[in-house]
């Protein structure tokens, strides 16, 4: 035999050995539990909707997969502790747009580059909420006024924050210019707004549908890229005429490294919760959407966010 042959058949030995190194490891992945590290507190809306993702994604996996809450620093604590996890697949970490805001305001070194997406699983749209004792009954009202009277309209956010980023993008789409208002969290927000201290929030269903029904508050507009079924009569921004889409979308990451059969594993077994009606019913239940976003379409999602929070970075840091 040939030199050359020689090289021909070892080479040839090797790959067929990678190739069926790499299958028998996708095929005995998982035989452990596969941690989800959540970086928020129990019972937050993140803590809530990925318990559901947990608790029926386990039957897709075939193996647990425990919340491990790892709260800290606007969600970036837990997320550092993830990112120097082994990337071995048995690690998953749960980011949204909460990630790129810290990020671009210097509240952390962590970026979702840091990371290898799985896919993104719910979706929670966002509202342009108003007190109803405003004057304002559409959108365009709403900014019309706040471009005629350049910081009047008193907004509630939370700042440097996802909220705070919606809001700026709303500005920057429109030339509507507001004054901005911190609050904690959601349901702080909302209840200033319900208590007339605030004019107008970024609020979603779960915080505000109830006032709205009670008509104590008013939704003007969605940013979800639909209508929601829950709020029928809601124009999505994008029917208004401006190209944005305001929601929280949660997904799944691995760290930078783990062996792409395992994430493959990860996001075929994963993806399946969008068939399951008891699981869509229950994130439906926790005022959120479910919208399967593969490991493609997610990461193109966040590469054009990344784009979007980087150019308005210096309007919403504290």
């Amino acid at each position: 035999m040939s030199f050359r042959k020689t090289s021909l058949t070892l080479a040839c030995t090797l790959a067929a050995g990678l190739v069926l190194g790499g299958a028998a490891a996708a095929q005995d992945f998982p035989d452990g539990p596969v941690e989800m590290i959540v970086p928020w507190g129990p019972g937050g809306g993140s803590d809530t909707l990925m318990r559901i993702v947990a608790n029926h994604g386990e039957e897709y996996l075939g193996a647990s997969i425990p919340v491990i809450n790892l709260p800290g620093v606007s969600g970036t604590q837990g997320l550092e502790e993830a990112r120097e996890r082994d990337a071995d697949g048995y690690t998953m970490a749960q980011i949204h747009e909460g990630l790129l805001v810290s990020h671009y305001t210097g509240v952390t070194d962590v970026h979702p580059d840091d990371f290898e997406p799985v896919a993104s699983f719910t979706l929670s749209p966002q509202y342009v909420v108003v007190n109803a004792d405003t004057p304002w009954e559409t959108f365009d009202e709403f900014v019309e006024y706040a471009k005629e009277n350049p910081g009047e309209v008193t907004f509630g956010v939370t700042m440097a924050g996802v909220p705070h980023l919606h809001a700026a993008m709303i500005e920057d789409a429109t030339g509507a210019e507001f004054s901005y208002v911190g609050y904690e969290g959601t349901g702080e927000r909302i209840q200033a707004l319900v208590g007339g201290h605030i004019d107008a929030a970024i609020g979603d269903i779960a915080s505000s549908l109830e006032f709205v029904k009670n008509d104590d508050l008013r939704f003007l507009a969605t940013g979800a890229t639909e209508r929601i079924e829950a709020t029928p009569d809601v124009p999505t921004l994008q029917e208004l005429g401006h190209d944005l889409e305001l929601t929280i979308n949660r997904g799944l990451f691995v760290p930078k490294g783990t062996p792409e059969e395992r994430i493959e594993v990860l996001e075929e077994s994963l993806s399946k919760l969008g068939d399951d009606e008891e699981f869509v019913e229950q994130v439906n239940a926790a005022g959120a959407e479910v919208v399967i976003r593969n490991r493609e379409d997610y990461a193109e999602y966040m590469d054009d966010l990344d784009q979007t929070v980087s150019n308005l970075a210096e309007h919403i840091k504290q």
